[in-house]
């Protein structure tokens, strides 16, 4: 969070989750103040629950790598970079080839449990003292636990859970997978209390909210078909939250646009503190946002990067005449060379099409750091449209479907994104339920979503490779699987 960030350096640095779950590397340990503490001698005050609070926040920025792994793994986008052998880990998932031993999806892994660890540290000790707005602090750490499990439920399917706190080490050779049922189960009654607790207000800017955590129950409803639940908390959501659509939709991606009137929940980003490649979790910058930069660049706006996860013509064939959003979303190079004067090289799978959403432009004066690395990009994790959208989805598929509302909520999206109503949606049932999936597409292309859109939609089969009863989900990483001693068993067919 950028606004909290600078209390990082005082922070406690939580490198206390399981060793086979959550690895910190020396690189991470000396990018930290490390503060030795147990549990017995910390959470006597506000001022370390806020810190704790803190460190429990910081792995959000780790997730850049679930977005952008996310998407080369559908169907928006091939995977890029210099060669075919550039970062082993996402070549394979673009071609949905991957197994248990992949760097990136242990990377994924112990960096989402390292979270989640963080998090159930406040859990366990809630009720240490009591002090005004405990209570919203604690929510905070009950959203950011649902955020990292439902990342992992997505990615992996079963996972172990914990509900009381920590992992410890050992752990892991007698806590079994839970079901992904139990999963939900106890990322609904984290969220559930987030918004009993919290308010539309964040006491910083990045901090969850109400919003945040209404918006993401609406989302986990959604991924298990639960359409009456998901269509009753998104309507509390828009009916009482003080969200809006953004006006512009060029806007929302600019700086300028960041935790924007649309924002629901935005993991916050800084180029003012530089990392390097030997600690990529270390970084303050969207690591992410380098990755997607033109390779070889030099002209106006924005600045060069590695040419991964380049869009396919498949996904821009599919705006539709006078969509505004498509020169937002995807930067032609060819077409913006001609018109600038910009000079590129080209790279491994190279279309001419970029994600100008998360490229790197000019950064500060202050930036530090690899460029590539650091890039001060927020990511919008969680948009009001992509709210609307997933209400309209709820109305139109819950058990007695409202086809009106539906279409409410996504000619809303529709006019913003044509800037007039002549292209709105008058279809109903399944109809409506393809518009939908389509408007859900484009609207959020290059945002890391349409993977698992497809997956839990069953229609995984669109994506080039992909292997039903198999690709749903990813494979638990070889190491945890060795660690747990026979404990895991592997995902399905890897």
């Amino acid at each position: 969070m950028k606004k909290i960030n600078k209390y990082l350096q005082r922070a406690i640095y939580l490198c206390i989750a399981l060793v086979t779950i959550s690895s910190c590397s020396d690189e991470y340990i000396d990018n930290a103040k490390v503060i030795a503490i147990d549990s017995e001698s910390f959470f006597n005050s506000e001022a370390e629950y806020y810190q704790a609070l803190v460190a429990a926040y910081d792995p959000l920025q780790s997730t850049f790598i679930n977005v952008l792994m996310g998407e080369i793994a559908s169907n928006n986008t091939l995977c890029g970079g210099e060669s075919a052998t550039d970062v082993p880990g996402y070549q394979q998932i673009d071609d949905m080839i991957h197994t248990p031993v992949n760097a990136q999806l242990q990377n994924l892994w112990s960096w989402m449990f390292g979270g989640v660890n963080r998090a159930a540290y406040i859990i366990e000790f809630k009720d240490e003292i009591d002090f005004a707005g405990k209570d919203a602090l604690v929510a905070e750490a009950y959203f950011l636990r649902a955020y990292y499990n439902f990342e992992l439920v997505k990615w992996f399917g079963d996972i172990p859970i914990k509900p009381e706190g920590r992992f410890f080490l050992g752990d892991e050779k007698s806590i079994p997978r839970s079901p992904k049922a139990d999963v939900y189960a106890l990322i609904e009654q984290d969220l559930e209390w987030a918004v009993d607790n919290l308010t539309y207000t964040a006491p910083q800017v990045g901090r969850a909210t109400k919003g945040s955590a209404q918006a993401l129950l609406g989302k986990v409803y959604l991924y298990q078909d639960k359409f009456d639940k998901a269509a009753t908390v998104l309507e509390n959501l828009i009916q009482n939250g003080p969200y809006m659509l953004e006006s512009d939709y060029s806007k929302i991606f600019e700086f300028a646009g960041e935790n924007g009137p649309g924002s629901v929940f935005e993991i916050q980003y800084t180029d003012v503190e530089g990392a390097g490649f030997g600690c990529l979790q270390c970084s303050e910058g969207n690591v992410a946002v380098g990755f997607q930069g033109v390779r070889g660049y030099s002209g106006p706006d924005f600045t060069p990067g590695f040419s991964f996860n380049v869009p396919t013509q498949d996904v821009v064939d599919e705006f539709e005449a006078g969509d505004l959003r498509k020169d937002v979303a995807i930067l032609d190079i060819e077409a913006w060379a001609a018109t600038t004067g910009a000079e590129f090289t080209t790279g491994y799978e190279h279309t001419g099409y970029f994600n100008r959403k998360y490229i790197p432009r000019t950064r500060s004066a202050n930036a530090a750091g690899d460029q590539n690395l650091t890039n001060p990009n927020n990511y919008r994790a969680i948009r009001y449209a992509d709210v609307l959208l997933m209400a309209a989805e709820a109305n139109n598929r819950k058990s007695s479907p409202n086809d009106a509302l539906a279409r409410t909520y996504l000619n809303m999206v529709r006019e913003r994104a044509f800037g007039n109503a002549d292209n709105n949606v008058t279809t109903s049932g399944t109809n409506l339920t393809a518009a939908i999936y389509k408007e859900r597409r484009v609207e959020l292309v290059g945002e890391g979503h349409h993977f698992f859109d497809l997956v839990r939609t069953g229609r995984g089969d669109q994506i080039p490779g992909f292997t039903s009863n198999k690709n749903e989900v990813f494979p638990i990483p070889f190491e945890e699987i060795q660690f747990s001693q026979g404990n895991w068993s592997q995902n399905q067919n890897y």
